[in-house]
């Protein structure tokens, strides 16, 4: 048989590498180097840091800029629903408005010097200024012709002198509110005589 050369324990255990001694390689390397190879690595790290921070800026970028869209519509929503619950408050007003015009429009011509005659109208007037300020504003009717989207016919009317669709009278006043319609104006309409056809 052969002779295996002895082999001592120290031989047999080797000292396990440290971090340290890992870190102390990688720095021999790059002492190792050339000065034109470490420049290149420096511009690859850099570079690759540049690409990352524009990632980063770009996304926090379209962050806030969804987050500003988000505000906005948020906000435009909100003044939707302001919008509509004023409207249908106003449109709860409206009758009041109504009864009081009717009142002053009734009122014999003897009882207008009366002061609590004048307090009506001052309480009439009031409330017309806070309806103006909210946006409230009256559909003309006087001399126009018939339109649907601002108009219903009570009814339609053989009279001389108006020509076909033009409004004769008006029956109720009608209102918007800002853009929007929140009660049409009933009118009586005028229509060709049947004895031109």
């Amino acid at each position: 048989m052969e002779e295996r050369p002895e082999v001592t324990p120290q031989e047999v255990s080797q000292p396990e590498t440290t971090a340290e001694e890992v870190a102390g390689t990688e720095t021999a390397e790059r002492q190792m180097e050339s000065p034109e190879a470490e420049l290149e690595r420096l511009r690859q790290e850099l570079e690759a840091a540049r690409a990352q921070a524009a990632e980063y800026l770009d996304g926090w970028q379209r962050t806030q800029a969804e987050f500003a869209n988000y505000r906005k519509r948020q906000e435009a929503e909100f003044m939707e629903r302001v919008r509509l619950n004023n409207a249908v408050l106003i449109a709860r007003i409206l009758p009041v408005l109504d009864d009081l015009e009717r009142a002053v429009q009734t009122l014999p011509p003897g009882l207008q010097s009366l002061t609590w005659v004048e307090g009506v109208f001052l309480i009439k007037r009031k409330l017309e200024v806070i309806l103006e300020a909210e946006g409230l504003k009256p559909i003309e009717t006087t001399g126009k012709f018939f339109d649907p989207l601002y108009h219903e016919a009570v009814t339609y009317e053989d009279v001389p002198g108006y020509e076909e669709g033009q409004i004769i009278g008006e029956v109720q006043r009608g209102y918007m509110l800002g853009d929007r319609v929140i009660r049409p104006a009933l009118v009586r309409v005028a229509r060709a005589s049947q004895t031109n056809q």
